[in-house]
């Protein structure tokens, strides 16, 4: 039979240094085996916080006699706890709620402030139930009753502590990653937006992928409107940086965008806006933001182009593919207050025409062992080469062809936005 932990403790409340007691018999291979199946095969290193000499023996004994390969350790004080907890991380701490420089919930308090991811078992006197009851609605896994206890009930409230305690932290971490999911999907939403159209004249096709480094969007964006007079406006952009807070930079810059062209504002006024939006959001002086927008009037023979920092459109007609890159300005943030403003550039374009907005990174992946790029003259080659598809599978080729050039050479590693729109020529 086991022994039984029975207290009615003397505290020595000496000053050792806290130790690693070993539990020193060997235990049986049918031991080992069970020791296997309840620890999967990992002994759990548990932290004992216990000032009197006696009632730690008393664990030892249990702790041996239960035949379960435990790494036990020892504190004699919540000072050398602290020091431990902060050193080792045990997965249960067995806490002593009469200590020589803690009592009762405040050192519970102290413990789980400094091991959050460790299963707390308080122990307790016979007349002291209401004070475990008390730990547990505090945040310890259980406690257990000085003198009630034998071997494998022992042991066996140590591994149910510890698998609630990985429980709460298995429900702690789902609940968290809910969350993050449900704020990428709100960045999502931000920076994939629905356009604003009000009427069919334009066909849109948009595409947008993270680099290879990130599962979650980044910050280029993109968006399209069509305000009251029938002029359709786009505009595609790109935060310097990755990381949700240049994600959420792209995702108020397009907002800010959107809000400005309903507004009212074009040209220079336009970017001049977007830039102080900018400069009172970003992180730090450092990040800064490209883009290329443009403005078709309805039925009007050109587009308008204004380029701040940002690589040029490519124009398709049914004869064939043309990139323009017009006068631009530098990025927004880049220097602020920027005098000369951004110039407005007519592009002159058939009704049947269509033009393409990109980022960078769908024309900077490397296509070969040293430093050469796709580049705009790469892309402008891919896009003559399936010049006659329809929108959406000349936008898929394109990408598709840019990432298998690439993909020998540690692909695209930025995030890739593409807008390709199309105006429908009356019948």
């Amino acid at each position: 039979m086991g022994s039984t932990l029975d207290l009615g403790s003397q505290h020595s409340g000496g000053g050792k240094p806290p130790h690693i007691v070993n539990t020193p018999r060997r235990a049986s291979s049918a031991e080992q085996d069970r020791a296997l199946a309840l620890w999967s095969g990992v002994p759990p290193y548990v932290l004992l916080i216990e000032d009197d000499e006696g009632d730690a023996l008393l664990v030892e004994e249990l702790v041996e006699d239960s035949g379960i390969d435990v790494r036990l350790g020892r504190a004699r004080s919540l000072a050398d706890a602290m020091r431990l907890l902060a050193a080792e991380a045990p997965q249960c701490v067995l806490l002593d709620l009469h200590l020589p420089d803690a009592e009762g919930i405040d050192g519970l308090n102290k413990v789980l402030a400094v091991s959050a991811e460790a299963a707390v078992v308080v122990l307790t006197g016979l007349s002291e139930e209401q004070a475990g009851l008390t730990a547990v609605a505090a945040g310890a896994q259980d406690y257990l009753v000085k003198g009630r206890l034998e071997a494998d009930v022992f042991m066996r409230a140590i591994r149910y502590a510890i698998q609630r305690k990985q429980t709460e932290l298995a429900a702690v971490a789902l609940h968290a990653g809910k969350l993050h999911a449900e704020e990428n999907a709100r960045l999502e939403r931000g920076l994939l937006p629905t356009p604003l159209l009000l009427d069919d004249s334009v066909t849109v096709c948009a595409r947008y992928q993270p680099g290879r480094a990130q599962t979650l969007l980044g910050g280029d964006f993109y968006d399209v409107v069509q305000t009251p007079d029938g002029a359709t406006h786009a505009v595609v952009g790109d935060v310097s940086g990755h990381g949700p807070g240049e994600a959420a930079l792209g995702v108020c810059l397009r907002v800010a965008w959107r809000a400005f062209v309903m507004a009212g504002a074009r040209g220079a006024e336009l970017l001049r806006l977007l830039e102080q939006i900018l400069l009172a959001e970003r992180a730090g002086p450092e990040i800064f933001a490209t883009l290329i927008a443009v403005t078709r009037p309805p039925g009007a023979d050109h587009v308008r182009v204004q380029r701040a920092g940002h690589p040029g459109l490519l124009l398709r007609s049914p004869t064939g593919v043309e990139l323009h890159e017009v006068p631009g300005g530098p990025a927004l943030g880049i220097m602020p207050g920027w005098g000369v403003g951004w110039p407005v550039t007519e592009v002159p374009m058939a009704p049947a025409d269509a033009v393409m907005l990109f980022t960078d990174g769908l024309i900077e992946g490397r296509v070969g062992p040293g430093s050469d790029r796709l580049d705009e003259t790469g892309l402008l080659d891919i896009a003559r080469r399936h010049t006659g598809l329809p929108a959406d599978p000349f936008v898929d080729t394109l990408i598709r062809e840019a990432q298998g050039l690439a993909a020998d050479w540690g692909g695209l590693a930025d995030d890739v936005a593409v807008l390709h729109l199309e105006w429908n020529t009356p019948a």
